[in-house]
């Protein structure tokens, strides 16, 4: 998986490195090995020891500072017995912790806290169903390239085997994979003793310090919290952060396969912190630019060199491009072309292939195995800055480049149709109130809400929107706002529907630590982009209806302000009020569920994928990019 990288880093990351490749930091359960000599080219790592409380610090109680040591400002999670020690540390500590209501929001949080503040941030669990209740809302960190540290209790070894209280060994949960490194966990160990500490602290720095994601679990078991840390010093590390710089041979090269005709953009998620450098290469060369549904903003949606948003919720404007004026290669930075993406569209390849730049040098070529690839491992903001530095001016055109660009409908009120709310004119309004008239971060759910907010929303700044693609759970929004909200210390909206909200909200965690999140519910009492699926794919007989909620008197009922809107004509006044608000706030908005969601593509996909059915002999043409 890409594991992109944002700009922001702890306080003791100060440092740029010398190119290394990346590293997962696979460690058996009972190996704790540094292997040092593995990490090549890094500087040297300079500890400290701090003596004044070694000999009256638990185990509990060190890795507390050692967490806010490495950055760590906030812990999210649900307590239990078996962590109790931890959770005591961790709340005496200077790192904030926020108790949520469920394990998976809390995860889902933590990411989103990451994404906002750069800084890597803690889930703490208790043994047995906090660990895997936390697993959904982990993978999701691990996907989407965030830095986030599970904190687990686990049983210990004198009660293993004998039916403990939620017990967690490897008589009730397999090893593989939770408490060992692998594809969930960049690196994973239990701690069976406080000697072991001193190189845990030193690996989780360096796995903080590489670009990417970095996602790790500690289990620590219960006995092993309280006992104490005698005669080991505790590191002070100065680690400096890794960055992949592109080899001279890869820019000479990227200058040639540019220079020999016109070429477009097509950036992602992982060039977040290169938006102005992005920008300076589309002015310099004339190429037209495209962005994968995460990096929406990162190039401005309103430029006259955009062409649109890729993917799932995505522009026909795209492939109106791509047919009509094709560019001879397409540079591709920071994203991995995945099915959200690009839904692996034949239209998206030009005829000279891609110029793939990628963290992780396992991207690029993935997507498209058959499609001529030039693959760079690097850092996008210094790949972008050398290419700027050596790639010469587009020469002067005779005439404007006049290039398509996302059809933008304008949806006039009408007071014959005020109820139910159009979701076109819902987003119209957020458009208007939200992200036009303040600085809040807009984050849309999996599902129709992706797809309206995506399609008709238009960011002309990196960092205000949000929208989980590799695992797109339900339910990591309606909580990851809060962890947005919290670390920028302001408003983050969350545009949800009424299945997420129903699946796993944390108003009341909200509500406790007076967090200023907003949802936006699109209540259609359907999970409506799976009944318009089916009906598309012509697929009958499953029934995706949920009974009406009124989520405006749930959330009440929870200590939160809330609106419900049944009328088209109130949309613009309750969302001035939520942004007015200081409090949580939802906004209830009964949408009419017929309105077809921009989400053709998604279903053409699916077709191609074998899900076949009579009623796509004559398939109606998709609302939304590709249209093929």
């Amino acid at each position: 998986m890409s594991q992109n990288y944002t700009g922001s880093n702890p306080s003791f990351l100060t440092e740029p490195y010398k190119e290394l490749p990346l590293h997962n930091y696979v460690e058996p359960i009972s190996d704790n090995s540094l292997e040092l000599d593995k990490v090549e080219n890094s500087k040297e790592i300079r500890s400290s020891s701090v003596d004044e409380t070694a000999s009256t610090l638990s185990v509990a109680d060190a890795i507390a500072q050692m967490l806010a040591n490495l950055g760590v400002e906030y812990a999210f999670g649900v307590a239990g017995g078996a962590m109790a020690s931890v959770w005591g540390a961790l709340s005496n500590s200077t790192i904030e912790v926020l108790n949520f209501r469920h394990e998976a929001g809390a995860a889902f949080a933590a990411s989103e806290a990451y994404f906002t503040s750069g800084r890597p941030s803690v889930v703490f669990t208790t043994a047995g169903p906090g660990i895997t209740n936390s697993l959904t809302g982990l993978f999701a960190a691990r996907g989407e390239g965030a830095k986030v540290i599970l904190l687990s209790a686990c049983t210990s070894a004198p009660q293993r085997g004998r039916w403990a209280i939620q017990e967690t060994s490897t008589y009730t949960l397999p090893s593989g994979g939770i408490f060992t490194s692998g594809m969930l966990f960049n690196y994973a160990v239990t701690i069976e003793s406080a000697a072991q500490l001193p190189q845990i602290f030193r690996k989780l720095a360096l796995g903080l310090a590489q670009p990417g994601g970095f996602v790790a679990h500690l289990s620590i078991p219960t006995g092993v919290q309280t006992s104490l840390v005698e005669d080991i010093s505790l590191p002070q590390l100065d680690v400096a952060p890794f960055r992949l710089t592109p080899a001279k041979e890869a820019i000479a090269k990227s200058v040639e396969l540019l220079s020999a005709g016109s070429f477009a953009i097509w950036v992602g998620f992982g060039a977040r912190d290169a938006a102005d450098e992005i920008r300076q290469l589309a002015e310099k060369t004339g190429a037209a630019v495209m962005c994968s549904p995460r990096a929406k903003g990162i190039f401005p949606e309103d430029h006259p060199q955009f062409v649109g948003v890729t993917g799932l919720g995505g522009h026909a404007s795209v492939l109106t491009y791509m047919e009509q004026q094709p560019p001879l290669r397409t540079l591709v930075l920071g994203t991995r072309l995945g099915e959200p993406t690009s839904f692996w569209s034949l239209a998206m390849v030009p005829k000279g292939g891609f110029i793939h730049v990628d963290i992780d040098p396992e991207v690029p070529g993935v997507a498209y195995p058959s499609a001529e690839t030039f693959p760079i491992q690097s850092d996008i903001k210094a790949y972008v800055q050398e290419l700027l530095q050596q790639l010469p001016d587009a020469p002067p055109r005779s005439t404007p480049l006049l290039l398509p660009c996302p059809e933008r409908k304008e949806i006039a009120p009408d007071l014959d149709i005020d109820y139910p709310v159009r979701p076109e004119v819902l987003m119209a309004a957020i458009q208007k109130i939200i992200v036009e008239g303040s600085d809040a971060v807009v984050m849309a759910e999996c599902g129709n809400s992706f797809t309206w907010s995506t399609h008709l929303l238009q960011f002309s700044q990196a960092n205000r929107y949000r929208v989980s693609t590799g695992v797109g759970a339900m339910g990591h929004t309606v909580t990851g706002v809060l962890g947005a909200a919290l670390a920028r210390n302001g408003k983050a909206v969350a545009v949800v529907g009424d299945g997420a909200m129903l699946m796993n909200n944390e108003i009341s965690t909200a509500v406790k630590y007076k967090i200023p999140a907003i949802w936006i519910v699109l209540n259609d009492a359907r999970y409506n982009m799976c009944h318009q699926g089916m009906k598309v794919l012509g697929l009958t007989g499953a029934d995706a209806t949920i009974p009406p909620t009124n989520f405006a008197m749930i959330a009440r009922a929870m200590g939160a302000e809330a609106l419900g809107v049944v009328r088209e004509s109130d949309i613009e006044a309750a969302l001035e009020q939520a942004i007015a608000s200081t409090v949580p706030f939802v906004i209830d908005v009964v949408i009419d569920p017929d309105r077809p969601a921009p989400s053709g593509a998604r279903n053409k996909s699916l077709a191609a994928q074998g899900i076949k059915s009579s009623a796509l002999k004559n398939p109606a043409k998709p609302v939304s990019f590709p249209a093929i």
